[in-house]
């Protein structure tokens, strides 16, 4: 049986955050058996793990493999260090789709190192920016994100996107605006099967690089303005993001389907 577990990432408190199933592997398993189960949780994402070094680290949402996943990989360290797995602590290396990821213990929260990824070129197609449902200050295109950046909180508060409209694209969008010291953020993807993502660990790898240079700092708070709420700490190197959250696990089980060897 495959021990199982539910954690929210990028919060403190039960019931808030991203949720995240985390699901821990004796051996690498089919990849149609990881996206049945992930179909099953009906979370943005679904994890699993499996020993080595580096540990091996996939992530599902209910309906398609992602390349990166920052929340369900805090969600990951944090059942291994809680369940004993790896002492408390210690440094987790994840061999993932993208690299070697880390997650390492940072004065009571979990800090990932991920890769920046920054502005490709090219301007957000017209149609997009009118299915968010908001007005843009500028815009930019990464390799899987869609960045809008407007003007001001509110401004991302109030945006009601066009869910249906932006189904019909495998990436996801990111609306950002500075608050005060900081930044906030709202997060879609309904084309990956994730209509509005609580708290994005990924798309950090973005806000970092576009943020860093206009706010004048290299260590800035994002606030992921959801309705279950996100809380990030972001740390920007030169192609490197450290993404600082923390972790509540709310749910622990077994899956009683059994996976098949992958």
């Amino acid at each position: 049986m495959v021990s199982f577990f539910q954690v929210d990432a990028f919060t403190d408190r039960a019931f808030a955050g991203n949720p995240a199933a985390v699901c821990l592997l004796d051996q690498p398993a089919e990849a149609s058996w990881m996206q049945a189960v992930a179909a099953e949780m009906n979370l943005s994402e679904t994890a699993y793990v499996t020993p080595g070094q580096p540990r091996g680290l996939r992530w599902f949402t209910p309906t398609t493999e992602v390349d990166l996943c920052g929340h369900a990989t805090l969600a990951s360290a944090h059942v291994l260090w809680t369940e004993g797995v790896v002492p408390q602590g210690r440094t987790v290396a994840f061999g993932t789709r993208s690299g070697v990821l880390t997650a390492a213990g940072a004065g009571g929260w979990i800090e990932l190192d991920l890769p920046a990824q920054g502005v490709t070129g090219g301007e957000v197609p017209d149609e997009v920016v009118a299915a968010l449902g908001t007005t843009p200050v500028r815009t930019a295109a990464t390799l899987t994100f869609d960045l809008v950046e407007v003007d001001g909180e509110d401004a991302v508060r109030a945006a009601v996107p066009d869910l249906a409209a932006l189904s019909h694209y495998r990436r996801a969008y990111i609306l950002t605006a500075r608050a005060g010291d900081g930044v906030v953020c709202r997060v879609f993807a309904p084309g990956l099967g994730i209509d509005e993502d609580p708290a994005t660990g990924s798309a950090q790898c973005v806000l970092g690089p576009w943020w860093g240079p206009r706010l004048g700092r290299n260590e800035f708070m994002v606030r992921q303005l959801s309705p279950r709420g996100g809380v990030l700490r972001i740390r920007v190197g030169t192609d490197r993001v450290r993404v600082g959250g923390q972790a509540v696990t709310t749910v622990k089980g077994t899956l009683l389907s059994e996976p098949s060897a992958g």
